[in-house]
């Protein structure tokens, strides 16, 4: 489909624009009665496939709000999670970059402060297994251009309080720092509590999906003459499977932590879409929602509990469906309304995106990587006026070539993407598993194309050498 804007249209939706310039991030309107930037609200999912939200062909869980969202934005189908599990992905998202770069942080953080391969484990030995301040975050680069900013939701870059969230440019955060999380009772498998309010230890009443709704609410709701940038990282539908309706005396043990129907995790993600729904009001409540720019996005793809169709593979595998996920965003009167994208895109993209609307840009030391995915999609307000401007969204915009490695244990999982050629190399031990598929012609990977294109698998092969030379980190 493409999407069509004239010249009166055009002329409508940039009025009260004060500026709207190739240099993108002049396109300066007011988040707050004093401020000429966007709020900024980044939602994110744990663990949510693409088959699991309406807009993404899902019969059986009701999710008007993210639907909602993308009947007034831009819904991606080609968006993936630049890990298959949420550490990794979590840190790219913060950082701009590959988590490569950092060290220890390409696999999730075991319970209780756990390494779970031989860097990790390393780092964890000395107590510096998470997140450094020195790897500047997006929250502190907000932050210093005047934003005040906020964490409603799960951390899981660091046990320890020198990893914690007002250490990389949060002014608030409320929510659990590891992984996994009692929604009852707030505490991790082990016993340990697991809930923290401002880096220190809280108790609090309720549903954790709904505690880390309210929060999001009150921050929204409060009076400032700055912008601001929310995370609302929700831990819904992550392990434990606990719908609303499901609190015990107890919390969940370890054994039975993974155990759960479709029942129970449909009702965990219509939970978390009322809650967006939620946010979403509070916004127009304040009367804000139209100077407010709205990611949401989920950090890998499901389990088996959830739904990847149509792609194959889950949540910690390399196969689409662990790693390509829903992933939507708004933002009046720049994005064109009821939009979709086929461009290949990456978490990462859209910290940078996320930096330029806010005006700023990272440190010359730590550049971004991948593309601004906003800026691209925003062109269309930039073409000059006349005729018509059209916005083709059956096509990639750019040739991407994306990059992956997942390790635990003796485990390593590597993958590129280039165009639409995808190259994935499974080893454990002395075992290798090697695949080439066309995912133009074969999306949800059934046909291996290895033995049959040797010359393309070389090339990738080339190219992932190379990549994983340039993120070669040398944290000590």
């Amino acid at each position: 489909m493409a999407g069509t804007i004239t010249r009166r249209r055009f002329l409508a939706q940039t009025a009260g624009l004060t500026a709207l310039t190739a240099v993108w991030p002049g396109c300066h309107f007011g988040g707050s009665p004093n401020a000429q930037t966007p709020n900024i609200i980044l939602i994110m999912a744990d663990d949510l496939g693409y088959g699991d939200v309406g807009c993404y062909g899902c019969t059986d869980i009701r999710t008007p709000a993210i639907d909602n969202l993308a009947d007034e934005g831009v819904r991606f189908t080609t968006f993936y999670a630049n890990a298959p599990e949420c550490t990794p992905t979590r840190t790219a998202l913060l950082t701009g970059r590959y988590q490569h770069r950092v060290g220890g942080l390409e696999c999730a953080l075991g319970i209780g402060n756990v390494g779970r391969y031989d860097d990790a484990i390393r780092l964890r030995q000395t107590n510096d297994l998470g997140l450094p301040v020195e790897q500047t975050t997006i929250a502190r680069m907000l932050k210093d251009a005047g934003y005040a900013t906020a964490i409603c939701g799960k951390w899981h870059l660091g046990y320890e309080p020198k990893f914690f969230p007002l250490k990389h440019g949060f002014d608030y955060w409320f929510g659990p720092v590891g992984g996994a999380v009692d929604y009852f009772h707030h505490c991790e498998y082990t016993g340990q509590p697991a809930l923290y309010l401002n880096d220190q230890p809280t108790k609090r009443e309720g549903y954790l999906t709904d505690l880390i709704t309210d929060e999001a609410v009150k921050f929204i709701q409060r009076r400032r003459n700055t912008p601001f940038f929310l995370y609302v990282a929700y831990t819904a539908p992550h392990t434990p499977y606990q719908g609303p309706d499901d609190k015990k005396p107890e919390p969940v043990p370890q054994a039975n932590y993974s155990k759960g129907s479709r029942t129970t995790y449909v009702s965990m993600v219509e939970s978390m879409d009322d809650g967006i729904g939620k946010i979403l009001r509070a916004l127009k409540d304040k009367n804000i929602a139209d100077h407010t720019l709205v990611i949401f996005m989920s950090d890998n793809g499901a389990n088996k509990t959830g739904s990847n169709f149509p792609f194959s593979g889950y949540k910690g595998n390399l196969f689409e469906g662990g790693i390509r996920v829903p992933c939507i965003v708004k933002w009046p009167g720049v994005l064109e309304e009821g939009m979709v994208s086929n461009q290949a895109c990456m978490t990462l993209d859209f910290s940078r995106s996320i930096v330029r609307a806010a005006g700023t840009k990272p440190p010359r030391n730590r550049p971004f990587d991948g593309i601004d995915i906003l800026q691209t999609l925003s062109a269309v307000l930039r073409t000059p006026y006349g005729g018509h401007l059209s916005v083709e969204t059956n096509q990639p915009v750019q040739k991407r070539t994306l990059f992956w490695r997942a390790r635990r244990g003796q485990r390593t999982r590597k993958a590129v993407r280039d165009g639409f050629l995808k190259y994935i190399r499974l080893q454990e031990g002395d075992d290798v598993k090697e695949y080439l598929f066309d995912l133009e012609r074969d999306p949800a990977e059934k046909n291996n194309l290895f033995s049959e294109r040797k010359e393309d698998v070389q090339k990738l092969k080339m190219l992932l050498k190379n990549w994983e030379q340039e993120v070669k980190h040398n944290r000590p």
